[in-house]
């Protein structure tokens, strides 16, 4: 019989606002998983990303977004630049020195902004399916015009999540706004850390293209991506669980 999960930690934040936290203490660089969009710190690849890092003794934190998880917050009040702001005070607040940040999905986005603002503290990024400027590229784009229009009449709407039919997210014109404010590929980014990506091919939520533009952008020269020919967007399985651990291996090691 499994043992339950040990309750998390809770960070403070100065607007009343609650942080969940998982964080197991060790050497440096430190290892941060910022999760996806609507995702939480119990998946699969925060745990192995846990898991790793005990194994080989590295400090590793894992935490909830405002409005995910064990967070306090509404999903659907949440916006990029928020979570992203969640990532940062939660990197001030709960880990010491250089840090790897490690982004799935929206976590990418979230990763590649905290790194930004934080360029003293990080030590490399792992994207996993990183997806920069989804709302402004993959949403708005993919729009049709009765979505359009009721956005526009109504400031949100409501689009299937494909991981569960019973619960569908609930999208406001303020997080598309938001995201506007916060797009990186249209510029360089100046983050000149290693960095690595792993994009799956048959990914439906993520264009395989992105990883190229991300590449493109970044300043960093040390920049290598490992496409999964029949990965989904997920990258979950226990196969891909195994890559993801030899790629944060081979980082770690590297610096």
């Amino acid at each position: 019989m499994n043992e339950p999960a040990p309750s998390p930690d809770i960070l403070a934040r100065d607007d009343g606002a609650t942080i969940a936290y998982h964080y197991t203490p060790g050497k440096a660089p430190g290892v941060v998983f910022l999760t996806g969009f609507k995702s939480d710190m119990t998946g699969g690849k925060a745990l192995a990303v846990e898991a790793l890092c005990k194994r080989l003794g590295h400090a590793c934190l894992r935490f909830d977004y405002f409005g995910h998880g064990q967070s306090s917050g509404a999903f659907e009040d949440g916006t990029i630049g928020r979570w992203a702001d969640d990532a940062i005070y939660a990197i001030d607040s709960l880990t010491e020195g250089p840090q790897v940040l490690v982004g799935s999905s929206m976590g990418g986005w979230v990763m590649l902004l905290a790194a930004r603002a934080r360029p003293e503290r990080m030590a490399g990024l792992l994207g996993i399916a990183a997806a920069p400027d989804f709302t402004e590229d993959l949403m708005v784009e993919a729009f049709t015009d009765e979505q359009r229009a009721a956005m526009a009449r109504d400031g949100f709407i409501d689009i299937p999540n494909c991981y569960d039919d019973q619960e569908p997210y609930r999208i406001r014109q303020a997080l598309l706004d938001d995201g506007r404010e916060n797009l990186l590929l249209r510029a360089p980014i100046e983050i000149g850390v290693p960095v690595r990506l792993i994009q799956g091919m048959r990914d439906e939520d993520v264009p395989w293209e992105t990883s190229l533009k991300i590449t493109d952008k970044l300043v960093s020269e040390n920049v290598e991506i490992t496409y999964v020919k029949a990965g989904d967007h997920r990258l979950s399985e226990e196969h891909d669980l195994k890559r993801l651990e030899r790629t944060l291996t081979n980082l770690l090691e590297d610096l």
